[in-house]
């Protein structure tokens, strides 16, 4: 036992309840996680066997679990796996794969040496990614607003309606885990770090290049606001500059291998995704429909996955300008541009999706959260929505 510098009075050696208690940053964002993807689950058993599949969709499945049939066999679950398997396809094929980013389907494959499989290794990448991307964003926002905003913070993350994402095949928490990691680094000084973080986020997806405005907002923001000897080092912008090498480098993979730098974009015709003016995409939901507004509505011919996509951006748009009102400006250039380029990609589709990896955002609401009406209407919405929605993905109904 330790004793104190008389040698008379022992330290007390700290209780496994008092180390629990500041480890608090670890095991609650675990069990935050582990309650909503308990509940994501328990929606995807009981869900599945009395919604019928949509009809419309030829839908490939996993016969032998029904959870990982519904997060690694639905829409783009398949390029990523694909990908892993088989490598990038461009010219021949009605959709092409190069349209996805490499850094997460090269985890996959990584991983397939421990799981020997690509849909469990896809799982078990996106849910560890999950939980890391938990804990680094409750030491974030605990940092400066303390734990409760903290605590509201994840939650809100958590219970989004397209949350669940985060635990398919998808790259959404893979993506989330290098973007608020490279934030946070960055409000530690640790701009190395941030800046291969940065250049993660590249590597990952396209909308990843919005973390190197944010970093370089941050290492800025920084320098000016600083006294002198606290101020970041003048290479710490390197880590915003440095960040889109992550897209240049699949860049020229993609000139060595097909002979075009921006593969992915051609590719993105595929899916009808060219740049077009805003005003474009958004302007058609507001064409009034031949038969009338009332008569389209009651005959289940709007755009209605359109109209949710639009307001769920103009949502975060709405924070984005907040943000920047309140001087957050780093926070403000991640949410508004991640926001803003999607909108001229000439599609509203998958909207709801993106706009769930725009974390400054749950940091607002959860602050304004404060207010017990404004939590109690957030959880109810949220909620809600999270189950209609991951039943509905489920089934093979699109939702984002």
């Amino acid at each position: 036992m330790q004793t104190s510098q008389t040698g008379t009075q022992p330290i007390p050696q700290p209780t496994l309840i008092t180390r629990l208690r500041a480890a608090r940053w670890l095991w609650k964002p675990l069990m935050l996680v582990a309650i909503t993807r308990l509940g994501i689950a328990l929606i995807i058993l009981f869900i599945m066997p009395i919604l019928p599949q949509n009809s419309a969709i030829e839908g490939w499945h996993f016969q032998d679990n029904v959870i990982k049939d519904a997060l690694a066999a639905r829409w783009d679950t398949g390029f990523y796996l694909s990908i892993a398997n088989e490598g990038y396809f461009n010219e021949g094929v009605q959709f092409p794969s190069v349209a996805f980013f490499p850094l997460y389907p090269l985890a996959i494959r990584l991983f397939n040496i421990v799981t020997g499989e690509s849909a469990w290794s896809g799982l078990l990448i996106s849910n560890v990614s999950l939980w890391v991307a938990a804990v680094l964003f409750f030491r974030l926002v605990s940092e400066e607003f303390g734990e409760k905003i903290a605590d509201r913070t994840i939650w809100y993350w958590l219970i989004y309606p397209t949350s669940f994402f985060g635990s398919a095949v998808y790259t959404e928490s893979f993506f989330l885990m290098f973007a608020i990691g490279a934030l946070y680094l960055a409000r530690r000084g640790v701009w190395e770090s941030a800046g291969l973080l940065g250049i993660a986020a590249t590597l990952t997806r396209l909308i990843g290049l919005v973390v190197a405005p944010m970093l370089l907002v941050e290492w800025f923001v920084q320098w000016r606001s600083r006294p002198r000897e606290e101020r970041p080092p003048f290479w710490g912008a390197l880590a915003g500059i440095l960040s889109p090498l992550g897209t240049v480098a699949y860049m020229a993979f993609l000139w060595y291998r097909f002979g075009d730098p921006i593969a992915f974009v051609h590719a993105s015709q595929a899916w009808a995704r060219e740049p077009k003016p805003i005003w474009d995409s958004v302007g058609s939901l507001f064409v009034m429909p031949a038969n009338g507004w009332v008569q389209s509505l009651l005959a289940g011919q709007l755009l209605v996955n359109e109209c949710l996509d639009l307001v769920t951006v103009l949502l975060f748009l709405a924070i984005g300008v907040y943000l920047l009102v309140k001087r957050r400006w780093s926070e403000a250039v991640f949410v508004l541009l991640g926001a803003l380029i999607p909108l001229n990609s000439g599609l509203l589709m998958s909207h709801r999706r993106y706009m769930w990896v725009l974390f400054p955002v749950f940091i607002v609401l959860a602050r304004w959260g404060e207010r017990e009406w404004v939590d109690r209407l957030i959880t109810t919405v949220s909620l809600m929505l999270l189950g209609i929605m991951m039943a509905l993905f489920a089934e093979w109904y699109w939702v984002a």
